[in-house]
């Protein structure tokens, strides 16, 4: 074995030092793109964990593509997704791109696969050499070529090891935070945030929030610009997190919506959703980054300062009146509600009331009927004061409302879509 060939499976799989992976779990993972049945454009998962790779490419995919697609579409649409994808995660464009493919009469069947699901396994370290492609042009012409090496048998694992040689492993190694933490967690085969951050943004940084930070004299990777397909989780509505800008609005209405250990997809033709910050979207984003846990007020304190960061009239005489106005019972805390009334009062966001939405969830098993298929409903974006509509409590809608807290959510079919 090549030692490129070793660095990329420890990468992937974790050290050999830290036992061996599964069958069972490499297993799971040796599924190729398949396309539904039932929704000619979703793509489907058949076990848990290569959601980590699969819902990635589903969003890229929707991102330029949300119609019917005939067969030659179809293979078109998925080719020149995973170009797309190869061109985000390529670092410099001269060292050409990788592509990781069965030579001629190798690849394996699933039925040898399935022999070893008893014992750890070493078909992980099996993994063909790459062929380089110089250009874009012929990047995408190869891709296409391999139609039927990504819907074949292990082409969700030869397509990321495509992208992890063409960002190059070293490149990775700068970027992730804990370069010991395997891409694919090899107790429960869970895909990290930075093997989806890399999909996602082209960079395996570990984080999800803007920019870098620094904690304890380290320099912690965030995303560094606006993405062009998005994330959401709801572990931020657990607080255990907080989702950037930069993710929760990107430059297409389609985010990745992640569980603790599932992630599924959520999209819109409203372009408007994606449009520039209205002023109060502003005044939010602004305001709650003075509140860090997010707890929906900041101290009085801050206020100041928060006035300030969003040019507006800081002199202390009216910064004193505005405080005895927001906070009249002298509580010593500024309310995110009533402070946005006070300054961005009947602010049009440019989003429409109401709009179709779409969720996507590529396991059977998690769809009804176990047909994987998108399930459409309408959601709406009320205002500040309580809404009139309420909605039910659902995984789907507090993950949602991390990006847009007022958000209810009909659902055309009987049971809400799941985010597991």
């Amino acid at each position: 074995m090549s030692e490129v060939n070793k660095e990329l499976l420890d990468l992937v799989w974790g050290r050999p030092s830290a036992g061996a992976v599964s069958a069972s779990i490499f297993r799971r993972w040796t599924q190729g793109f398949v396309f539904s049945e039932n929704e000619q454009t979703a793509l489907e998962q058949f076990e848990g964990g290569p959601c980590a790779v699969i819902a990635p490419v589903q969003v890229w995919y929707n991102s330029s593509f949300f119609s019917i697609a005939v067969c030659e579409e179809q293979k078109a649409a998925l080719c020149s997704t995973l170009s797309e994808i190869l061109e985000s995660a390529c670092s410099s464009p001269s060292t050409g791109f990788y592509l990781v493919t069965w030579a001629k009469g190798q690849s394996p069947n699933s039925s040898t696969l399935r022999n070893t699901e008893t014992q750890p396994t070493s078909q992980t370290q099996d993994v063909p050499e790459p062929e380089t492609v110089a250009s874009v042009s012929d990047l995408r012409e190869e891709v296409l070529s391999l139609y039927h090496t990504w819907r074949g048998c292990c082409g969700v694992l030869l397509f990321l090891y495509s992208v992890i040689l063409t960002k190059g492993i070293e490149n990775i190694r700068n970027e992730i935070q804990d370069t010991m933490e395997p891409l694919i967690d090899p107790v429960h085969g869970h895909g990290s945030q930075s093997l989806v951050n890399l999909l996602v943004t082209g960079h395996a940084v570990s984080n999800v929030w803007d920019g870098d930070r620094e904690c304890s004299g380290m320099k912690l990777h965030g995303i560094q610009k606006q993405a062009s397909v998005g994330f959401l989780t709801l572990m931020e509505s657990l607080r255990y997190c907080k989702v950037g800008t930069c993710l929760k609005s990107p430059k297409f209405p389609i985010w990745i919506l992640g569980s603790e250990t599932h992630l599924s997809v959520f999209f819109a033709k409203e372009m408007s959703l994606v449009g520039p910050e209205s002023p109060s979207e502003q005044a939010r984003r602004v305001f709650q980054s003075f509140d860090p846990e997010d707890n929906g007020f900041i101290p009085e304190s801050l206020l100041e300062d928060v006035m300030k960061a969003l040019d507006l009239v800081s002199e202390p005489e009216y910064v004193s009146l505005v405080k005895s106005k927001l906070d009249p019972e002298s509580l010593g805390i500024i309310l995110l509600g009533p402070f946005l009334l006070e300054f961005f009062p009947d602010q049009d966001s440019g989003i429409p009331d109401s709009f179709p939405v779409y969720h996507y969830n590529g396991l059977k098993q998690s769809n009804h009927k176990e047909k994987v298929e998108y399930v459409e409903g309408t959601a709406l974006v009320l205002g500040f004061e309580d809404p009139m509509v309420r909605t039910d409590d659902t995984p789907v809608k507090r993950c949602l409302q991390t990006k847009w807290p007022y958000i209810e959510l009909l659902w055309t079919t009987d049971r809400s879509p799941s985010l597991n």
